[in-house]
């Protein structure tokens, strides 16, 4: 089976993916849901040998996921950074709650609104 570049996209995203989870300190279940994927094919995903197609919301999943990790790094030093997603965030959009677990709950639209506030922030807005 031929990849094709949207695969080979995937594969990119996906791959640095893996290492924003690991620095965020996530959990499997919370990895796969935070991008729309179940945990057999969050791990499938990060197998080099394995190609998946990813659906156009779980690609702007990762998109925004990529955006707020360069934001906070932008802003915060480690390992606030590194932190940030998964501690309590007093926050009007989070109301005390990790931003992680909004993103879940929310899916696209929360990772989008998370993604433009921590852009904002990085931008000094």
């Amino acid at each position: 089976m031929t990849e094709t570049a949207a695969d080979q996209r995937a594969a990119v995203g996906l791959k640095a993916y893996g290492r924003i989870i690991a620095q965020w300190g996530l959990s499997a279940p919370e990895a796969a849901a935070l991008v729309g994927l179940n945990e057999a094919d969050l791990g499938r995903a990060r197998d080099p040998d394995e190609t998946i197609s990813l659906t156009e919301d779980q690609v702007l999943r990762l998109s925004a996921v990529l955006g707020i990790y360069k934001a906070l790094g932008t802003y915060f030093e480690d390992p606030i950074a590194r932190l940030w997603m998964t501690r309590a965030n007093a926050g009007p959009l989070f109301a005390g709650a990790r931003p992680v677990d909004v993103a879940i709950e929310g899916g696209l639209p929360a990772l989008l609104e998370i993604r433009r506030e921590c852009e904002g922030v990085a931008m000094g807005l």
